[in-house]
């Protein structure tokens, strides 16, 4: 069967790109780096061609509000376009947990527009939200960070590790469509700020973690369900001290 990953060159679609391989696929990873580009239209007819199942991993390069919601209509309506005109059966977006209810940030307002022009085609579809990656906190701490304080919520969040999310994904790209979504968490719940202090305990970071009510997360202010599963979502099984501890191991 011919899968085609969109954005397969990146942190989950090369994961996703080499599990759906071992399991016997046609994999096609498609980037602007193997020649096709969602935006511009370029090379995607040809990379869609006798495609069976498309799989959208695709991410803004700017995080900026109106750039981010331009990047994913344009690329949303140019792929579901594409995949129309090839007879793809199943299309497969990764989203965000929380996409729907945190409409203060621009970049989740950006990614619920994909979503909607997801289920406004007739495409059969499955989107996978997930939480926040065990490998976005450094960046999450960075960017929290004023010199040596970093101000986070003390908002739960049950972040994942990306091994997970690729799994996940290539559960639901093998099923049958499911027309709806499906939420994916790691296996533990911390707040924000225990969650960054975990992390710079790990990596010997000196800076000190604040927890701030006010603490702004992509321009919200978050509390405990912002970020968090509704009932029964998959879960994944890496813990975040495995994940640390084999982070270190990698960096050595």
């Amino acid at each position: 069967m011919k899968i085609v990953v969109v954005g397969g060159t990146g942190l989950i679609g090369t994961k996703v790109a080499g599990k759906l391989h071992q399991k016997g696929h046609e994999v096609v990873p498609a980037a602007p780096r193997t020649g096709v580009n969602t935006i511009t239209g370029e090379g995607l007819d040809n990379a869609l061609s006798d495609a069976e199942i498309v799989v959208d991993v695709t991410n803004s390069p700017s995080f900026e509000d109106s750039a981010a919601l331009k990047f994913f209509e344009t690329s949303g309506r140019n792929l579901l376009a594409a995949e129309a005109a090839a007879n793809v059966r199943h299309h497969v977006a990764l989203s965000i947990v929380g996409t729907d209810r945190l409409s203060e940030c621009g970049y989740f307002r950006a990614k619920l527009a994909q979503e909607n022009l997801i289920r406004a085609s007739k495409i059969p579809y499955t989107i996978l939200r997930a939480t926040q990656f065990f490998e976005f906190v450094g960046g999450i701490v960075d960017s929290s960070s004023d010199g040596q304080v970093v101000r986070l919520p003390p908002a739960l969040l049950q972040p994942v590790a990306s091994d997970d999310v690729a799994a996940a994904l290539t559960d639901v790209t093998l099923a049958a469509p499911i027309n709806g979504v499906v939420e994916l968490a790691g296996p533990e719940r911390f707040s924000f700020d225990e969650f960054a202090r975990k992390y710079l305990t790990a990596n010997n970071d000196p800076r000190k973690v604040v927890a701030d009510i006010h603490a702004r997360y992509f321009g919200a202010e978050l509390d405990d369900r912002s970020l968090t599963p509704g009932d029964d979502p998959r879960l994944g099984s890496v813990p975040f001290e495995k994940w640390l501890s084999r982070s270190a191991r990698d960096a050595h």
